[in-house]
């Protein structure tokens, strides 16, 4: 059986051709029109071919995703608030992982002149001036999850980190913990300086001083893990602790349960991110909602207005957080 076309469906539908193509470019038609076509459409099965509108439009209707790890929850949550609003404007999304190194975001964003997608919506875990130079450079709109200087001259959608840090020792403080310890990711990237920086201003805030303070390797479970004997050497000078984010957290609960030690009785734990790990956990994480799903979806908006306009001022956005608490802490 032959492929449905356009000719077909104008015929079924009892209208010329440019009248179909008028109607699935989504330009005006009165509503008779579009109810023809439609109704058409749907009874031959009809799909545009989406090879020849690219070409006669000159776009693939195709955007990119990148973020540092496809299998971070945060970055899934994000991934599927973004998926729904570019699809809804008629584009494929492609997800792709750049890796902790900004080398590598570097040569993704210079890739993008290969003219595979129509933007690129990049989450960068890492920051520096090669990275701001082939953004600023970039030959598609490009929009940016995280924070970068602002002479990169390109829209941002950023969590207030910091912010949520005060939250977290807020509640902590309110419980009676006032001997707060930190694991953080690394803290050469963007969301382990800020929150580094947020945990300091959090406790000043409060004129306490960190009971301890550990580093881990990476943002993962497995880095979690890892990271507990550094903590555990404080010899119990902490009864509550703060991670970076989830995964850390999960993967630090594991090790203090191993070294007899209880959640919440103990040590209070709060992770960042209120991932759908946090609600998954044992005990359910405490956790800060930076937003992931609001950020998503912001970026998504932004990256679209900028295809349509690339000469608009760049915009910058601050997705606020809040506080989930779970059974992880009293």
């Amino acid at each position: 059986m032959s492929r449905p076309t356009i000719a077909g469906v104008a015929r079924a539908a009892g209208v010329s051709v440019a009248s179909v193509s008028r109607v699935l470019n989504g330009l005006p038609a009165t509503e008779e029109m579009i109810e023809r076509v439609q109704r058409a459409v749907d009874a031959l099965g009809y799909v545009p071919d989406s090879r020849a509108r690219s070409l006669k439009v000159g776009r693939t209707f195709q955007l990119t995703l990148a973020v540092a790890d496809v299998g971070n929850p945060v970055y899934v949550t994000m991934m599927r608030a973004v998926e729904e609003v570019v699809s809804a404007a008629g584009y494929r999304l492609v997800v792709t992982t750049t890796g902790p190194d900004v080398v590598d975001e570097v040569a993704l964003v210079r890739g993008m002149a290969r003219g595979y997608a129509d933007g690129l919506l990049i989450s960068p875990i890492r920051v520096d001036e090669d990275l701001v130079k082939s953004i600023r450079e970039c030959e598609v709109p490009v929009v940016v999850a995280g924070n970068v200087p602002a002479k990169a001259g390109v829209d941002t959608v950023r969590a207030n980190s910091p912010k949520g840090m005060l939250l977290a020792v807020d509640h902590l403080v309110a419980k009676g913990r006032r001997r707060i310890a930190f694991l953080n990711g690394p803290a050469d990237t963007v969301p382990g300086a800020a929150r580094s920086k947020g945990f300091t201003e959090a406790l000043k805030a409060h004129e306490l001083q960190p009971a301890a303070v550990a580093e881990a390797t990476d943002f993962t479970f497995a880095a979690g893990r890892a990271a507990a004997p550094d903590l555990l050497a404080a010899g119990g000078v902490f009864d509550a602790l703060i991670c970076a984010n989830d995964l850390l957290a999960v993967g630090l609960m594991h090790e203090l349960a191993a070294a007899g030690l209880e959640v919440p009785r103990d040590v209070a734990v709060v992770g960042m991110d209120d991932s759908e790990l946090a609600e998954q956990s044992f005990p359910p994480l405490t956790s800060v909602n930076l937003g992931s799903a609001e950020r998503g979806r912001r970026a998504a908006e932004l990256l679209l207005a900028r295809i349509e306009d690339n000469e608009r001022a760049p915009r910058r956005i601050v997705v606020q957080p809040s506080l989930s608490i779970r059974r992880s802490t009293p």
